[in-house]
């Protein structure tokens, strides 16, 4: 994987696990942004680029799975990763019909997290 194409934006509404990601990927070499909901993600995939986004499905103010399509239609390049604490078959047909390129589902092991980035990232 080329270096440069490592710009990470996570979006969860839990704090706690935005630092635990956060520190995962960028000891990994990632650069690492944050959002802790859905309005404050996509003002920043409409201002930067990202090669990819881990999105977990329930926000305070909105659907992880409605995000995929409004991120896909800003920045269509940036991979789409769902992950959940609460995962049913319907939330994985729901998040492969809106376009994820991912689903993982909490507790997500940091090397699961790292080996699935790594496979998804399609740097030119």
């Amino acid at each position: 994987m080329k270096q440069e194409c490592k710009n990470v934006l996570v979006v969860d509404d839990d704090k706690a696990i935005l630092r635990t990601f956060t520190r995962i990927l960028q000891r990994a070499g990632y650069v690492t942004e944050t959002a802790e909901n859905g309005k404050e993600a996509l003002e920043k995939i409409q201002a930067q680029s990202y090669d990819i986004a881990s999105i977990n499905v329930i926000l305070k103010d909105s659907n992880g799975l409605d995000l995929l399509p409004k991120i896909e239609e800003v920045s269509p390049r940036t991979v789409k990763i769902i992950i959940t604490g609460s995962d049913t078959e319907e939330k994985r047909e729901e998040a492969c019909r809106n376009g994820a390129d991912a689903y993982l589902t909490k507790p997500v092991n940091p090397e699961v997290l790292l080996t699935v980035f790594e496979e998804k990232l399609k740097c030119p």
